[in-house]
């Protein structure tokens, strides 16, 4: 997920997530997502505590007054499912990526 700066070009959006360890990292917002009834956000950390290609997944939300939350997927079955989603996901940007 990218925006555009003043002159056009693509700018990552970053947020700050602090790890259960009470660790904060950098993370770029590479997608938000819908599986089922529920959104799911994408997130690539952008230090070396990841491990490469490594992404953090995150049930998302938002309250009435728009500030977003995380919630960890905790159940086996429904991360298995946003992760097969995530993969599609992956898979029609680079399709597209190959048509452009």
């Amino acid at each position: 997920m990218a925006d555009q700066n003043q002159n056009g070009e693509d700018t990552d959006i970053l947020v700050t997530l602090e790890l259960d360890d009470g660790t904060q990292t950098e993370c770029e917002i590479l997608t938000i997502f819908t599986v089922g009834e529920r959104d799911y956000i994408a997130l690539l950390p952008q230090d070396e505590r990841g491990e490469e290609g490594e992404v953090y997944i995150y049930r998302y939300a938002e309250d009435e007054d728009g500030n977003p939350s995380l919630d960890n997927i905790l159940d086996d079955e429904e991360y298995e499912a946003v992760s097969d989603r995530f993969d599609e996901l992956l898979d029609e940007a680079e399709f597209n990526e190959m048509e452009d």
